[in-house]
């Protein structure tokens, strides 16, 4: 009989900000899968589960480079993707980490979408967002009312992002540590910058908060860095 593939979000990054669900499944699975960008680089979602599972877990830590070469990607994606395959079909019970949900800008979705030409099990265990914890952190309501909440990778290009301004009453930007003085341009022009709050490595130990974003030269994203913002109110009303 096949396995079973469990993509698991493991949240935020606070060890306790894992669902129970993703707890019970971690206690009976035979293999963990904790992917990684770089071979020497520890992987936090792994961290995050290694007090739920049993001592005779398998641990498999892949390695999925972020680099631009499609070819290197897809090998890596196929790679994996074998990987997971050939324990499914030994009966193992897998279980696949990603920090945050795994639906959302995670490695997961290109496992998820190559494995389900296989017909095999796969079950998908939601984790709270950096952005949803973000809120909760630092006090800061995400949307209200009628509000038009937006979550904007801020990669997307400057003209998609000017767009997605233009019609958010509040925004979630992502990956913002590429064009930082880009993102802040664009929130000024859009009366977004007053109220913008950037939230670095939310709910890790080395957690920052900036909250004058205006001083883009002080500003020092990370991968893990958030900016959440939102029109005042004497621009929502115009």
């Amino acid at each position: 009989m096949k396995g079973t593939l469990y993509g698991i979000g493991v949240g935020p990054g606070d060890p306790e900000l894992i669902t129970l669900k993703a707890v019970n499944i971690l206690k009976k699975i035979d293999v963990v899968i904790a992917p990684r960008t770089q071979k020497n680089e520890k992987s936090t979602a792994l961290n995050i589960a290694m007090p739920h599972l049993r001592q005779n877990t398998e641990i498999l830590e892949l390695v999925f480079p972020m680099v631009y070469d499609e070819n290197q990607l897809n090998e890596a994606w196929l790679d994996g993707k074998n990987t997971i395959l050939n324990l499914l079909e030994q009966g193992k019970q897998v279980a696949f980490l990603t920090l945050g949900d795994p639906m959302l800008y995670s490695t997961y979705i290109y496992i998820f979408r190559l494995l389900a030409p296989h017909r095999v099990d796969i079950q998908t265990i939601p984790g709270i967002t950096s952005f949803c914890a973000a809120g909760s952190r630092l006090g800061y309501p995400l949307a209200e009312g009628n509000d038009i909440v937006s979550i904007i990778p801020a990669t997307c290009g400057q003209d998609k992002l000017a767009r997605a301004l233009d019609y958010s009453d509040s925004v979630v930007l992502m990956k913002v540590y590429r064009n930082i003085n880009e993102v802040v341009d664009q929130l000024k022009s859009h009366h977004l910058s007053e109220q913008a709050v950037m939230i670095s490595k939310c709910g890790h130990p080395d957690e920052t908060i900036h909250y004058q974003i205006d001083r883009s030269a002080d500003l020092k994203p990370v991968y893990l860095s958030t900016i959440l913002a939102k029109k005042s109110l004497s621009k929502q009303v115009e």
